[in-house]
């Protein structure tokens, strides 16, 4: 092979290099989510180790949602004004070093435990806080506009490639080693992760890896390759732009929808496990492998979603068109877990389980949405809001079901609770969103 051609070879491998960040991006968000879910396949052997109660467990499940919600708008401020790859890296290692703390609490007595974990589960949320908005300043900076609405789906998927990847892993590490090495693994994988990070991940125009031809095409097609460099730009958002979001009917119908398909998340990834093993009566070693399933499905319905959307927009169909089909759809699609309530065969439950995690993947493009409609200048700040809408519901979810399980001792009125979310969401979208257009803010003042 000729010089030439080597050259040719190479320069066409890094003409995708977007998908290379994207790739890492999803791994690190899939860490994020792991970390969530983690207490969930310890909370079993943990909680029969300390006689932790299920309302307790609820309060404990909640501890992340009540900082994570706490941080979003701070965390978004922060990424509007610095550069969001350190922010991203910095929150990597810091909630990862929390996580590793969390194996400890076993030694401690029983009302110290309680304490402690509750306090490194607040403290993973609040630095967790920054990285979705993160996520979103990334992809709008590497992805054009038409190939957005699948990069956000891929990303946004991680939930499903946590409980594929590292699911069953903790599982295995719980039963053959013990619950506390669940979190000192997942602790210490994150905090190497953040040193990669920190090596490997440059803006579009800083990358050394990028070609002028990629580059060229991420300009000529809507990415926003200087998003990091304008935020060092004297001319901020005025003062009360944030108005301009919390008076949008538009954005109140996001946000509500961001709510209900939170719900669901919160479920899969605190008490779904927990049902696993005192509602259906398997063990953790069973469990693992068992959540992959409906994982896998979720995850498909994931890149579905972003795919379906970008051909939407691909064919001449309109932003709003290309977002609402998958999520309205996939809403629907995700009530169908109320039938687990009618059925105890485990197959039975594993498919309406699977289908409704497909249905919440195909939903999954509300940050999208976010980057769509936000005024530039807030696009950090838009997405906190979002999170603080969506994790809401990590607060409400895991409490309501712990109480619900006390009254009831059965997981029955849990499914109608978060199939109703699911219902809600999808009506939000049809008959409050409306059309979906850019916000505008008042005119920039000069800092």
């Amino acid at each position: 092979m000729s010089t030439q051609a080597v050259l040719s070879a190479v320069r066409a491998r890094h003409r995708y290099v977007r998908y290379y960040v994207l790739a890492l991006i999803l791994l690190v968000t899939a860490v994020n989510l792991g970390d969530r879910a983690n207490l969930s396949i310890a909370g079993a052997p943990m909680a029969k180790e300390l006689g932790l109660s299920s309302v307790v467990m609820g309060y404990v499940f909640s501890a992340f949602a009540w900082a994570y919600v706490i941080g979003q708008l701070p965390g978004g401020w922060l990424l509007d004004r610095f550069n969001s790859i350190k922010v991203y890296g910095a929150a990597l290692f810091l909630w990862s070093f929390f996580t590793f703390l969390q194996g400890y609490v076993g030694f401690l007595p029983t009302t110290l435990a309680i304490g402690a974990l509750f306090v490194c589960r607040f403290l993973v949320g609040l630095v967790e806080a920054p990285i979705y908005p993160a996520n979103n300043y990334i992809v709008a900076a590497w992805f054009p506009l038409r190939e957005r609405g699948l990069a956000t789906s891929i990303f946004s998927s991680a939930q499903y490639v946590a409980v594929v990847l590292f699911v069953p892993l903790m599982g295995m590490l719980s039963h053959a080693l013990s619950w506390h090495w669940v979190f000192w693994f997942m602790g210490g994988f994150g905090m190497l992760l953040a040193v990669f990070w920190f090596a490997s991940m440059r803006a579009p125009d800083k990358h050394s890896k990028v070609t002028a031809e990629e580059l060229d095409y991420l300009r000529e097609n809507g990415a926003m390759i200087d998003i990091e460099a304008n935020k060092r730009k004297k001319t901020h958002a005025p003062a009360g732009s944030i108005k301009v979001l919390l008076k949008s009917r538009m954005m109140a119908g996001v946000y509500l929808g961001q709510y209900c398909i939170t719900s669901l998340q919160y479920f899969f990834i605190t008490w779904f496990p927990i049902y696993l093993v005192k509602g259906r009566g398997m063990d953790l070693l069973h469990v693992g492998f068992v959540a992959t399933l409906p994982a896998i499905c979720g995850f498909v319905g994931s890149v579905l979603g972003g795919w379906i959307s970008d051909r939407v927009l691909k064919s001449g169909g309109s932003i709003t068109a290309a977002r609402k089909i998958p999520f309205v759809t996939g809403m629907l699609l995700a009530t169908m877990l109320v039938f687990c309530n009618f059925t105890d065969s485990t197959a039975v439950i594993v498919a309406l389980m699977s289908l409704a995690l497909f249905g919440k993947g195909l939903a999954q493009i509300g940050l999208a949405v976010v980057v769509d409609t936000a005024p530039p200048e807030i696009v950090g700040v838009a997405g906190g809001l979002f999170g603080v809408a969506g994790n809401i519901a990590g607060i409400v979810t895991p409490i309501v079901i712990g109480y619900i399980l006390a009254i009831t001792g059965t997981f029955t009125g849990a499914m109608y609770f978060v199939g109703g979310h699911a219902l809600v969401g999808a009506l939000s979208y049809l008959f409050i969103v409306g059309k979906l257009k850019r916000l505008k803010l008042p005119e920039a003042v000069a800092a």
